[in-house]
């Protein structure tokens, strides 16, 4: 049986970027309440950490497959800077009369 292509944003273990993100924001928000005990305190931050890392690897991962996408046949990186349009380029909306 063929496995499963991962999305850009899931890890081999089907967790989403935004689910990890989400586990370390609470947990970061429950340390800074203040109103945890030590050891709760250090639970919570522990897991803010295993999270902050998991993080870090699903960024590295999706970092690797962009570079995958941008390499040239001759192996080399074909990657251009972003350049945001320039301010006369993005057209604003006329006001009305």
């Amino acid at each position: 049986m063929a496995k499963k292509k991962d999305t850009p944003s899931e890890t081999e273990a089907g967790e989403r970027f935004e689910e990890v993100l989400a586990g370390l924001e609470k947990a970061v928000a429950e340390l800074e309440k203040g109103d945890l005990g030590v050891d709760d305190a250090l639970a919570r931050y522990e897991e803010g950490v295993r999270h902050l890392r998991r993080c870090q690897e699903i960024l590295k991962r999706a970092e690797q497959r962009v570079e995958q996408l941008l390499r040239e046949s001759d192996g080399s990186l074909a990657a251009k800077p972003f350049e945001p349009p320039a301010a006369s380029a993005v057209k604003s909306p006329k006001p009305e009369p």
